[in-house]
């Protein structure tokens, strides 16, 4: 269920902070987060953000297309290796 259009879009305090000081700066250094349910906001566009996943950081460049959704969506926690070979279709 999405949160209420009155409310508003939700951003951790404390990345709003690293944003601020990463927009105001010259530097482009990744933002390293571990707030994988903040919402991503036009201001978000061009920073590079370090999302943690659970075991490791993965870094996700922040273009116009991704405003709207959740930063955890580009920082996926499960690794797909492949299906077993009993289920592969023999040739």
């Amino acid at each position: 269920m999405s949160r209420s259009i009155k409310k508003g879009f939700f951003v951790d305090p404390s990345l709003w902070k690293k944003i601020n000081a990463a927009q105001k700066s010259t530097s482009r250094k990744p933002i390293r987060t571990w707030s994988r349910r903040s919402t991503v906001t036009p201001e978000f566009v061009g920073l590079t953000f370090e999302v943690h996943n659970g075991k490791s950081f993965i870094a996700v460049h922040i273009t116009e297309n991704m405003v709207g959704h959740k930063l955890g969506e580009f920082s996926p926690t499960r690794t797909f290796r492949s299906h077993n070979p009993h289920t592969k279709k023999a040739i």
